[in-house]
């Protein structure tokens, strides 16, 4: 009996290791994928209770295109990694691309290509910033550096808010720590709300996330100022997140996600929930 009990044990062990060596190949059938959930129109929680926005409809086709059953549920943003390598997703929507990243999971090609800015009170205790709606990629020091000096300077003795362990997070401490007081929010929402009500001089975040909500009744009194920042520590290009070491599943979005920006679906589906094409940059 101790003898079969050892051999059970001994094929059990075997069969565990076998499985998670990495890069060890696995065929999917079925992939969770995370999302916040609290980002539009990038992605919410619709009227209906249900997940929805531009990543949702697009995470849909993708899983079609790879013939894969999907399921997708909703965490707080500084959950979703730790969810990720815990094993509660196999995927997650909405990540940002830049090097601290990369170190700890992989990324699908990008399925969007965005840009950063600022927002404000109208008339309220910041002025407009230089720039304002202009393209600017921060790699460009002698283009960059002198603006993000100008800034710098409007910003001194401001509160700035953003999403806690982000990359605009990363931007605002390195441009700017010894100037401002940095204030750290769970969502974009919960910030908004601070910021309309004066307890934030500025908010810094994905424009276009930004450009959403201005034409909301309660958003009337903020504006966005400043250029639209690429580049640096920002995650402006956006993928899907993944474990280490997968390199099949990497494959497969990959190729689901150059198929929808071949055909034009990506750029329907950015147009449909952004009003701004979304497309990748050439070259991802």
């Amino acid at each position: 009996m101790n003898l079969l009990r050892l051999a059970i044990v001994a094929l059990f062990t075997s069969m565990v290791t076998f499985a998670t060596i990495p890069g060890m190949a696995k065929d999917w059938t079925h992939v969770n994928l995370g999302s916040e959930g609290a980002f539009p129109p990038w992605n919410m929680i619709g009227p209906d209770g249900q997940l929805a926005g531009y990543e949702i409809d697009l995470a849909h086709d993708l899983c079609r295109r790879a013939k894969l059953e999907c399921s997708i549920g909703a965490g707080e943003w500084t959950s979703l990694i730790p969810s990720l390598n815990a094993g509660k997703f196999d995927l997650i929507l909405g990540l940002g691309i830049n090097e601290a990243r990369k170190k700890i999971v992989d990324f699908t090609i990008p399925y969007a290509s965005g840009f950063a800015t600022f927002s404000i009170l109208k008339g309220g205790s910041v002025p407009q910033f230089p720039m304002t709606g202009q393209p600017l990629n921060l790699n460009e020091k002698a283009k960059a550096d002198p603006v993000m000096s100008q800034i710098r300077q409007i910003l001194k003795g401001k509160i700035v808010g953003v999403i806690q362990s982000s990359s605009h997070e990363q931007l605002v401490h390195a441009y700017f720590d010894d100037d401002v007081t940095v204030r750290t929010y769970k969502s974009s929402p919960e910030r908004d709300l601070d910021l309309r009500a004066g307890r934030l001089d500025v908010s810094f975040d994905s424009a276009v996330y930004m450009n959403s909500i201005l034409d909301k009744p309660e958003n009337q009194d903020l504006a966005m100022t400043g250029p639209l920042l690429k580049g640096a520590m920002l995650a402006t290009e956006v993928a899907i997140g993944m474990r280490k070491n997968e390199p099949e599943l990497k494959a497969i979005f990959d190729k689901a996600i150059r198929e929808a920006t071949e055909d034009g679906t990506i750029r329907e589906l950015s147009l449909k929930w952004t009003k701004v094409d979304l497309s990748p940059s050439p070259g991802n």
